[in-house]
C-alpha cells in the first residue's frame, strides 16, 4: 500500500491530524506543523504530499487565515472532511476533578466550552496554542493540578484519563477541513467548485459576477468576503458553488464571471464530503 504524506497544523493528536486519518485511513503518514502557513509550504514543496486545514467551524465561522494562504499558494483543494468536534476534559492517571487548579486549551476550544467551565469559578483557564499541545504539557510537565482540554484522540495518545466527556457547549460542533495538493484533480462525479474573484470599481458589480451563477440555476453554497491585500477598501470574494469547473454550465459561468470581474482563480474541484452510512 503506498503510503501519503500528509501536512497538518498543530501537535500530534490534534484534530486536524485526526482530520488526516478519516480523510486518507491507514495510508496516511500525518506531518505536523507549527502554523497553518507551514502546512501549505510542506505541500507545495512535496511533489506527492498533501496538507488538510480547517476552513470553517460551525459555530465560530470562517478560519480567514486560511482562505488568505489559499490566494497565496498555488495548490488545489482537491476534498474535504468534516469532523465533529468533541472537547473532553482530561488528565492525567489517578487525578480527580477537585484536584485541578487549571485547565489548558486552545483559545477557540476554551469559548467552544464556556457553558461547562463557567461551573468552575474557582479553577484557572490559560489559554494555549493548541488543544494537543495542552495534553502534551500535561503529560509531558506531570502536571497533578492540572487539566486540558481536547479530543478523546489526544487523550490516548498522551496517556491521559478523561475526566469528563463532551465538555463543549454546542453537541452540534463541527469543523470543515480542506484537502490540498500542487495537482488538481477533478472529481468522478459532479462535486463542487471553490474559486476566487474581485469585482471591478463600477456600480453593481457584485450583483453582477453572481448574476452568472443565478442565471444558469448554478447553486451558490457559501460565499466570505475578505480584504484584498494591497488595493485598501477592496474585496475579494471567496465561492464555493455546485458543479465541476470544467462542466456545462459552469463552464459559462465563469467565463462570464472573468469577463465582469477583475480577478478571477479556481481553487479546485472535488467531491463534498458524504458521511457513512
Amino acid at each position: 500500500m503506498k503510503k501519503i504524506l500528509a501536512a497538518y497544523q498543530g501537535e500530534p493528536g490534534a484534530f486536524s491530524e485526526q482530520a488526516v486519518r478519516t480523510f486518507f485511513g491507514s495510508k496516511a503518514i500525518p506531518q505536523p506543523q507549527p502554523t497553518f502557513g507551514d502546512a501549505f509550504s510542506f505541500a507545495e514543496k512535496h511533489k506527492n504530499a498533501f496538507a488538510i486545514v480547517p476552513i470553517e467551524n460551525s459555530v465560530y465561522g470562517s478560519i480567514h487565515q486560511v482562505y488568505d494562504l489559499l490566494l497565496k499558494h498555488p495548490l488545489f483543494i482537491v476534498g474535504e472532511v468534516k469532523l465533529r468536534i468533541e472537547m473532553q476534559l482530561m488528565a492525567l492517571p489517578g487525578i480527580r476533578m477537585k484536584d485541578i487548579k487549571t485547565i489548558y486549551s486552545q483559545v477557540q476550544a476554551l469559548g467552544q466550552c464556556e457553558s461547562f467551565l463557567s461551573t468552575l469559578p474557582d479553577v484557572r483557564i490559560e489559554a494555549f496554542h493548541d488543544t494537543a499541545a495542552a495534553a502534551k504539557l500535561i503529560k509531558d510537565e506531570k502536571r497533578r493540578d492540572a487539566a486540558a482540554i481536547a479530543s478523546a484522540f489526544a487523550a490516548k495518545k498522551y496517556g491521559l484519563h478523561i475526566l469528563k466527556r463532551n465538555v463543549e457547549s454546542d453537541h452540534q460542533n463541527f469543523t470543515r477541513f480542506i484537502v490540498l495538493s500542487r495537482k488538481q484533480k477533478l472529481p468522478e462525479q459532479d462535486g463542487k467548485t471553490s474559486l476566487v474573484f474581485a469585482v471591478k470599481d463600477i456600480p453593481g458589480a457584485l450583483f453582477k459576477a453572481l448574476a452568472v451563477f443565478a442565471l444558469r440555476d448554478i447553486n451558490l453554497l457559501k460565499i466570505e468576503s475578505r480584504p484584498y491585500r494591497g488595493k485598501p477598501w477592496q474585496y475579494l470574494f471567496y465561492l464555493d458553488v455546485q458543479g465541476r469547473a470544467d462542466s456545462s454550465p459552469l463552464t459559462e459561468a465563469i467565463r462570464n464571471l472573468e469577463e465582469v470581474s477583475a480577478f478571477v482563480k479556481i481553487l479546485g474541484s472535488y467531491q463534498p464530503h458524504r458521511d457513512k452510512k
